[in-house]
């Protein structure tokens, strides 16, 4: 009986303590299925969280997540972009939460947002934003550009403007060219410029309201300078007419005649360069003091026409000759016998004069060019160009790319300073260049302030000669050449000449080391091998040169790669790659201002290289490229 009892207790515990397992378990199972269901709340909430508009002293607040949901049915919407360590914005805010509160009131209320544009970078690059604070006003979701007072009346009046059922935005000031009026209209006008965009491109579209709003400036001018669009992917036939070849390309036009315009690319800056444009490229001078002070103490060539009157036909002729050449010379004109005499010129010559401190008993103190009836526009320009330089001017990045592009240039190193404590020192070292420059008319001659020109020479091996002259010379193709260090004087120069002119002197080329193993799909380029690879009149050639901290070229990187493998047995075309911050690119007509800069290098036009200007960089877009251009392609051969 005891037995029983106590198999009755015992079973009575198992029973018990199965229940409580179980009870535990189901305790278990409620709380994960309660922590799951916290979970999917939670993610519900952070799905919400994504596209909830939140509100910091009456300003919305928007996100790349949350703008487009927010957009929807919106008729009219003030929007700021800032960066929140923005000095500006940053003292905007107060301004802007009192423009929030007044168009709250309104009615109806019309709401007012702002954009974190260093968070939400898809929505600031949507919207061009490139300075901070950028203001918009979104009518049905189309931006309005806003550049008037940041003060709180300016904006809500023009708000309110916007808002307006039946307002609509103003024709653009910029005239829109097309075949059917592009002569027509270009002709007719006296200075015009017209810009050549294609509307995919991100240089374009960041000009586009830059340049809309100069040309609104300039149509208020007394006259107005007229400014205009060609979309060069549409009008084909007008693009290759002037020889446009990348996006945005701008052009001046003087009754039809094209010329290069190089100003800023900004209201301001376009508006100033029309401006000075516009009016004549000579300026009148009536006494001779005023070109004396040139001649004194002018840094470059002083250009004078001397003309009995403006119905002269030398004056018009040599005021046509100026127009193209305006940014390059600063020219003169004068009606004064004063001027004649003191230039002794007759009315009808044209007087260059070098400033004073480039005078040299080599060289005459001027030269003269007297026009005549069959005397061309040609003619006149190419006379300015001859007689800019003196024999051995003073080389500076200002005046670098106008004056010394020409090669073979020799240029001398030193510390140059035509200041008064320094000029006898300056003009010493320059007299021994003079004394050898006269003798190789065929070559530019020209001193350079050694700190101007570190990097220069630097990449001459020369930044630590230890010698207080330096010289290099520039030849053609970007190929340099650096004289030995030792003691300046005109016989080691002329030595060093000479040996250039009989091509004994090897070309400096800065350059990584020649890969051991270079067969992968993507051949590596240096300095020493551009000549070998790239220049092979064998071979087709797709060359990238990148540099290696470039997010584009990184994000490229797998792209190229997948071309070369997809043309790897190819034996005539090579897909290549260059480090171009480690190595010098010997050749001038593969300019590299921006990275990835991409060419192809036919195999029968190696110094016309094809730039790849707009198009995908992917795989297909290369392709599409490669096989435009590609001269020796067997796969083509083979369809």
């Amino acid at each position: 009986m005891r037995k029983a009892a106590l198999l009755l207790i015992v079973l009575l515990g198992v029973a018990h303590l199965a229940t409580v397992c179980r009870c535990e378990e189901d305790a278990a199972e409620d709380k994960e299925e309660a922590a799951a269901d916290e979970d999917s709340d939670d993610e519900e909430e952070e799905e919400e969280d994504d596209t909830e508009v939140k509100e910091e002293n009456g300003v919305l607040v928007l996100t790349d997540g949350n703008f487009d949901t927010f957009m929807e049915g919106k008729d009219t919407v003030l929007v700021e972009f800032y960066a929140p360590w923005c000095g500006h914005c940053k003292q905007f805010a107060p301004e802007y939460e009192k423009i929030a509160q007044a168009l709250k009131e309104n009615d109806p209320p019309i709401p007012v947002a702002k954009v974190d544009a260093t968070q939400a970078t898809e929505v600031a690059g949507r919207f061009d934003v490139s300075g901070y604070p950028t203001i918009k006003i979104l009518k049905n979701r189309e931006p309005v550009d806003y550049d008037g007072e940041r003060t709180e009346k300016a904006i809500v009046a023009r708000v309110l403007e916007v808002s307006q059922p039946d307002w609509k935005p103003p024709p653009e000031a910029t005239l829109v060219l097309t075949k059917d009026n592009f002569d027509e209209t270009v002709n007719e006008a006296d200075i015009i410029l017209v810009e050549f965009y294609a509307p995919w491109c991100g240089h374009c579209k960041r000009l586009a309201p830059e340049y809309e709003k100069a040309a609104k400036e300039l149509s208020q001018r007394s006259p107005p300078i007229p400014l205009a669009k060609v979309d060069a992917t549409v009008e084909t036939e007008l693009a290759s007419r002037f020889g446009v070849t990348g996006y945005p390309t701008l052009k001046i036009f003087r009754k039809g005649k094209a010329f290069e315009y190089n100003g800023p690319r900004e209201k301001y800056g376009i508006v100033d360069f029309m401006s000075e444009q516009a009016g004549p490229p000579s300026k009148q001078v009536q006494a001779a003091k005023q070109v004396q002070e040139l001649i004194k103490d002018g840094d470059d060539a002083v250009i004078v026409g001397v003309f009995s009157g403006e119905e002269d036909a030398a004056y018009e002729l040599y005021i046509e000759a100026c127009n193209s050449l305006r940014e390059d010379f600063t020219f003169r004109h004068s009606f004064s016998s004063e001027v004649a005499k003191l230039l002794k010129a007759s009315p009808g010559q044209i007087v260059v004069v070098q400033p004073e401190k480039f005078h040299s008993k080599y060289e005459p103190a001027s030269n003269k060019l007297s026009v005549k009836e069959s005397t061309s526009v040609s003619e006149v320009q190419e006379f300015f160009r001859k007689h800019s330089l003196p024999l051995v001017g003073h080389r500076k990045p200002s005046n670098d790319a106008k004056r010394y592009a020409k090669r073979p240039l020799v240029v001398v190193y030193y510390g140059v300073d035509f200041s008064f404590d320094y000029r006898i020192a300056t003009q010493f070292w320059r007299a021994k260049v003079l004394g050898v420059a006269k003798d190789f008319p065929e070559y530019t001659f020209a001193i350079a302030d050694e700190e101007d020109y570190a990097e220069e020479l630097k990449g001459l091996g020369l930044s630590e000669s230890g010698e207080e002259v330096n010289v290099g010379i520039l030849a053609d193709g970007g190929k340099k050449f650096a004289m030995e260090p030792e003691e300046f004087d005109s016989e080691v120069l002329r030595d060093f000449v000479v040996a250039f002119k009989k091509g004994k002197l090897q070309p400096i080329i800065k350059s990584q080391p020649v890969p051991k193993n270079n067969k992968g799909p993507v051949k590596v380029v240096v300095g020493k091998t551009f000549d070998e690879i790239v220049m092979d009149p064998q071979k087709d050639v797709l060359i990238e040169f990148y540099a290696p901290w470039c997010g584009h070229c990184k994000k490229l990187e797998p792209d190229y790669l997948a071309l070369g493998k997809k043309y790897k047995a190819e034996k005539n075309l090579v897909i290549a790659k260059m480090d171009a911050t480690a190595n010098d690119v010997p050749h001038d007509s593969y300019k590299v201002e921006g990275f990835p800069t991409i060419y192809f290098a036919p195999s029968n036009g190696k110094q016309s290289p094809v730039k790849l200007e707009g198009g995908e960089r992917t795989v297909e877009g290369l392709s599409k490229f490669v096989e435009e251009h590609a001269t020796k392609l067997q796969r083509r051969d083979e369809l």
